[in-house]
């Protein structure tokens, strides 16, 4: 019952927020940058790098890869050694499969 009404008043607010929300067009003038009312000399776009895209998207893999570890080593006090073992090495052979396969495709050269 608690469910139902909850995604009534979402569902209710989301349509309010839809309608009432300030519809703008899309002209030259105001998707154009503003340069004290002169036309601009150059693209204020600059185009976006897939390098630094796949350096962004391996750093936050190392550093989610990190947040899974951490606790690994403080529940091996807590745990049965045999399992805490094969879970450790079963998720250590996946992180170094995907490290191969980032070496593998060239992710890892940073000098191109």
């Amino acid at each position: 019952m608690l469910t139902l009404l909850l995604i009534m008043i979402t569902s209710i607010i989301m349509f309010l927020a839809s309608i009432l929300s300030k519809k703008s067009f899309m002209d030259r003038e105001k998707n154009s940058p503003f340069e004290c009312g002169f036309d601009p000399k150059s693209s204020s776009r600059l185009p976006f790098s897939l390098r630094f895209f796949l350096i962004t998207i391996i750093f936050l893999i190392f550093d989610v890869e990190i947040v899974l570890i951490l606790p690994m080593i403080i529940i091996l006090n807590f745990s049965n050694i045999y399992i805490w073992l094969i879970t450790s090495m079963f998720f250590m052979l996946i992180l170094l499969g995907g490290l191969y396969y980032e070496w593998n495709q060239g992710m890892l050269n940073w000098s191109e």
